[in-house]
């Protein structure tokens, strides 16, 4: 009886990680910023370093385009999760490094059925929430 229920959780959390999603990539982080028009303004995303992996210290900075808006805010928030997948909070606070410039570092874990596809969501002050869906490497 233990064993079967084991068995059944530990498919249960495989199971977790390849759920069914319809996400594609609309980003490809390993050659460069990647660009997306949010509200009014224009957020680019660069991860470093390249190519972007699994289990690594990131850095991940988020710049606005000189057309954009400035932002009242010293820090932004980053949702790193798996489209498709509920899991455990994993945000990254980007402190302003320069004007309409922030960044910091964290990990995007690996998930054990071998998925690869991630979506970094930037949390603005005014509720503008550009999101960036990428594969990352092994």
């Amino acid at each position: 009886m233990l064993l079967s229920s084991f068995s059944f959780l530990l498919v249960l959390i495989l199971s977790g990680c390849s759920s069914g999603t319809e996400a594609t990539a609309d980003c490809d982080p390993h050659v460069g910023p990647c660009t997306k028009k949010a509200g009014g303004y224009t957020v680019m995303l660069d991860i470093s370093p390249k190519p972007v992996q699994h289990m690594k210290a990131l850095m991940f900075e988020v710049m606005l385009s000189d057309d954009s808006p400035a932002l009242s805010s010293d820090s932004l928030l980053l949702d790193l999760s798996m489209p498709g997948m509920k899991m455990g909070k994993n945000r990254v606070t980007l402190e302003k490094t320069a004007d309409k410039r922030y960044s910091g570092t964290g990990i995007i874990v690996k998930c054990p059925s071998g998925r690869t596809l991630w979506r970094a969501t930037v949390f603005m002050d005014d509720n503008t929430k550009p999101a960036f869906t990428f594969n990352v490497q092994d």
